[in-house]
């Protein structure tokens, strides 16, 4: 990525520091749960305090399930040089797991544990828009 913000598929998912990307969750103020993509209220019934803020996720996280997915993605998430991919499931810890993409790990390569970071990479690319972009997690020793 240059250094402007990129055009993300869906807004409002991610945020761009000079520490690279974070995803941006709730955090309830009652019971302290997390909670991705950001909620307008905590929807924990037990919660009496539903008051949420905006708060950033931790940048890295461990790999706790996955799937490949072999069936290509709706069109507002349309992939150019589609192939199969792997979608996991990543703790960020404190009880939150986030599903994203995998970045640069192959089928043959995934393994339940592995260390992943966050990263934006293009899906696509559009006249109008340009690079069109999502959040991805890739392989932590990774880092550009």
């Amino acid at each position: 990525m240059n250094g402007a913000d990129p055009e993300m598929v869906v807004e409002g998912l991610v945020e761009m520091g000079s520490s690279g990307p974070r995803l941006i969750g709730s955090h309830c103020l009652g019971c302290g749960t997390l909670y991705f993509p950001q909620m307008p209220g905590c929807p924990n019934p037990d919660c009496h305090d539903k008051r949420l803020e905006r708060t950033l996720l931790p940048d890295e996280g461990t790999l706790y399930s996955y799937t490949i997915q072999r069936y290509q993605p709706p069109p507002l998430f349309r992939m150019d040089d589609w192939a199969p991919y792997v979608l996991g499931l990543v703790d960020l810890g404190a009880g939150l797991r986030v599903m994203g993409m995998l970045s640069g790990i192959g089928e043959n390569e995934v393994e339940i544990g592995m260390k992943l970071r966050l990263a934006v990479e293009s899906l696509y690319r559009d006249a109008e828009r340009g690079d069109v972009c999502t959040y991805m997690f890739a392989a932590a020793g990774d880092r550009a």
